[in-house]
């Protein structure tokens, strides 16, 4: 049976990321981007299309694991009935070229042991010629080469390595696998315990400078790591997720890529990093920002690659059955060419956080922001995608018309408060009126709620942002109205669907259910705190935390009923919502949502 995605933890050195399984099985790893070719794909399929196990190769029959406190240096324990062992992963930081260091430790007893490695470069689909040296191993094919060294003699076997030896108590073997260009593939002298000790180093120092203190302090620097973890290093640009299709409903098509960097995320991002204390990431996700959306402001897209690519083509990859036979497997995503009026509020709102927080800006910033408000005067009439990028007709989404209006509140704020040249009289009408209009047809009278897109029946969780923006207070009626309805229509085992997927034709097309999305379950316990339903904030905030793996890691959906993780893993998206939602939680001035962005 393959492992479900709650049995992997996340190793990264912030320029690509590996999942770990609680057998001891790296499944999943891109090299040498986020958005690379896989060079272990078994968690799209199995050991055939690459992984890399360091196990006893007798029966577990226990295993237990750990991040040492804040750093992303993973420790696994495993029990089989000679003994015990310990398994020491980490991705250093600062390399060259990207590098796994794995440490098996002997505890009790004799364990025998095996590490079977299998290269498959381009997603599995490429078998390496392999060469061994002594203790060093070579794969090369095409652009990618990997080089294994260890403490053993390295043995090729049919394509790959496979080594068998024992560890006794504490006995210490190591395993060091690097990328290179197949051009300059080689060996590297590195002493893999003495990086394991900077690592470790690194990412205490890295996390010391969180400046959340309130009840739920592991938690968020756990969600923090992985934030950093999902960051490109080169770009200051941060991936929503390091894998690709795995799926929303078990056995079903919603499998997506998310190797890339989402402009939706982006003002949510900007809070967490800004309220943790971590300015300098802040500007750097700034400044990819401005990078990335720079050009024609028609051409602003919903997403971007970590180094701020346009192009992202979608395909599916046939020979990759899917997680658990959920497929297709999709690399790219065609959902960025999307009209998503959403985005252009969601930079403003990011822009003016920045401007707010402190953050020293160019006069392109503002410069980048003025063409965007050009475009968005004449087109925030147009029906669009929508914030979870439907692959069915255009619509008049209410959250797209809600945040249009936070792109001209934001841009008034800008003039008003710093003040930047602009048409701020023009603004504040199309801001009356585009306020005027969500109120009357993105709002059903009789039901006392507003609705996912204008003259529809639908509710949609993104609604819960109306009074995170400011587009409406707390008390209104009509919030209060709406948290109502989601509650009751939107609601599985107290957690929050983005929308209903059971209805005969589905806004997205696609007639197949999913789990419920964890950011906006997070979004209604920050509504809860907003209308002074602390207990209840809290209560939603807690069985949140329950969610996550025993290591801390989030996905973007769950399945309450079976209790499983389900969406790429893990997710920034949800990462940050905890984040935001612990400030809120414990901030007396109120939530830190709206008190920045007021």
């Amino acid at each position: 049976m393959p492992l479900r995605l709650e049995d992997y933890a996340l190793i990264g050195d912030t320029e690509t990321a590996a999942l770990v399984g609680n057998d001891g099985s790296i499944d999943w790893l891109c090299l040498p981007r986020f958005d690379s070719g896989a060079c272990f794909a078994a968690l799209l399929g199995d050991a055939r299309h690459g992984r890399w196990l360091l196990s006893p190769s007798t029966p577990i029959l226990s295993s237990s694991r750990r991040y040492l406190p804040e750093t992303l240096v993973l420790e696994t324990e495993l029990r089989c009935e000679s003994g015990r062992v310990r398994l020491i992963d980490c991705m250093p930081v600062h390399q060259t070229q990207p590098t796994v260091i794995r440490i098996v430790e002997g505890l009790e007893g004799r364990v025998p042991m095996r590490m079977e490695l299998l290269i498959r470069f381009d997603y599995g689909s490429i078998v390496p010629w392999i060469r061994t040296y002594e203790k060093a191993l070579h794969a090369v094919a095409g652009p990618d080469g990997m080089t294994l060294t260890s403490d053993l003699n390295a043995e090729g076997r049919k394509l790959s390595n496979v080594t068998e030896f024992a560890v006794f108590p504490g006995q210490r073997v190591a395993f060091t696998l690097t990328w290179d260009p197949a051009i300059t593939c080689r060996p590297y002298a590195l002493d893999p315990y003495k990086v394991v000790e900077y690592t470790e180093d690194h990412w205490r120092r890295w996390s010391s400078r969180c400046t959340y203190r309130g009840p739920w302090r592991e938690a968020v620097i756990r969600s923090l790591l992985t934030l950093k973890a999902l960051t490109y290093s080169q770009t200051g640009g941060i991936a929503a997720a390091p894998t690709t299709s795995l799926p929303e409903q078990i056995g079903g098509t919603r499998n997506w890529d998310y190797r890339y960097c989402w402009l939706r995320d982006a003002t949510f991002t900007l809070y967490s990093l800004q309220l943790a204390g971590f300015t300098e990431e802040a500007k750097a996700w700034r400044d990819w920002l401005v990078r990335a959306a720079a050009g024609d402001p028609s051409d602003l897209q919903i997403m971007y690659g970590i180094a701020g690519e346009r192009r992202l083509p979608e395909q599916t990859l046939p020979w990759l059955p899917g997680y658990e036979l959920s497929a297709p497997v999709r690399i790219g995503n065609a959902a960025s060419r999307q009209l998503q009026l959403d985005v252009y509020g969601e930079v403003m709102d990011a822009m003016h956080v920045a401007r707010r927080s402190g953050l020293e800006s160019s006069e392109d910033t503002w410069r980048l922001q003025d063409a965007l408000m050009r475009f968005l005067e004449k087109e925030w009439r147009m029906p669009d995608h929508g914030i979870w990028e439907v692959r069915g007709p255009r619509r008049h989404f209410t959250h797209s018309k809600v945040m249009a209006w936070v792109a001209m509140d934001r841009a008034i704020k800008e003039v008003e408060q710093f003040k930047m040249p602009g048409p701020v009289e023009r603004w504040r009408a199309i801001r009356a009126e585009i306020h005027s209009e969500v109120s009357t047809q993105g709002f059903d009278p009789i039901r006392g709620t507003f609705t996912q897109y204008y003259g529809s029946d639908e509710l949609d969780a993104s609604l819960l942002i109306m009074p995170l923006v400011g587009f409406l207070p707390p008390d209104d009626p009509r919030v209060r109205g709406t948290v109502a309805a989601i509650e009751e229509r939107l609601s599985r085992n107290g957690f929050i669907l983005r929308y209903d997927n059971r209805m005969t034709q589905p806004v997205d097309g696609i007639a197949e259910d999913e789990g419920v999305f964890l950011p906006c379950s997070f979004w209604l316990a920050d509504n809860y705190q907003l209308m002074g339903r602390t207990e209840e904030a809290r209560r939603l905030f807690e069985r949140l935390l329950a969610v996550r793996n025993d290591v801390g890691l989030l996905s973007e959906e769950f399945d309450p009923e079976r209790g499983r993780m389900l969406g790429n893993f893990p997710q920034a998206f949800s990462h940050v919502a905890l984040i935001n939602t612990a400030f809120n939680l414990v901030s007396v001035e109120g939530p830190a949502q709206q008190r920045i962005s007021a």
